[in-house]
């Protein structure tokens, strides 16, 4: 595991399985998952200072992040109710 916090898989380790699947199978829920982890990533590098960054651009960055995950959860319940 990573030591970046809110990895999908720490976030929802109960749906670690049906992100898998999704991954495999959705190439929207792909792009998703992976566009989620870059901007984890670059939050947590705000975050830890190692980028500099505006405070603006890292609320924007937070901001994109949930959006995300809220999206990401979407499909997870969607996929879980088929």
């Amino acid at each position: 595991m990573s030591n970046t916090p809110h990895e999908l898989a720490e976030e929802f380790p109960d749906k670690v399985a049906v992100m898998s699947t999704l991954k495999a199978e959705d190439a929207h829920f792909a792009r998703l998952f992976d566009e989620y982890h870059e901007v984890n990533r670059a939050v947590h590098r705000a975050e830890t200072r190692v980028e500099a960054i505006s405070d603006a651009a890292e609320e924007e960055l937070r901001r994109t992040r949930m959006r995300l995950k809220d999206e990401i959860w979407t499909m997870i319940c969607a996929a879980e109710a088929a």
